[in-house]
């Protein structure tokens, strides 16, 4: 496990009674809590804007093994036709 999230783990109990609380924890700190149930994990709260950050770095992963696998299958373009593509479409919309 790359983080230790031993600080932020609360029972379903604990959420119950102190639900408002432990969202302004999660939002402040921007930190998951997890959530147990009968002694396992079983959920995790987190704000908003966390999750959508960790959304976006998944989809951002997902682009890139995406990348990776075109380009080990011999699907990939060479950096300067790349470069001269944009170019060119760049100096077309100057001009419109």
């Amino acid at each position: 496990m790359l983080v230790d999230y031993t600080d932020g783990i609360v029972s379903v109990t604990t959420l119950k009674k102190n639900s408002a609380r432990l969202v302004r924890m999660a939002k402040e700190s921007g930190q998951p809590i997890v959530i147990t149930q009968n002694g396992k994990a079983t959920a995790v709260l987190q704000d908003v804007e966390s999750f959508q950050r960790l959304r976006d770095a998944l989809l951002l992963l997902k682009f890139v093994a995406k990348g990776d696998q075109e380009l080990r299958a011999g699907r990939g373009v060479e950096h300067d036709v790349v470069a001269s593509r944009l170019g060119k479409r760049h100096r077309s919309q100057n001009r419109a």
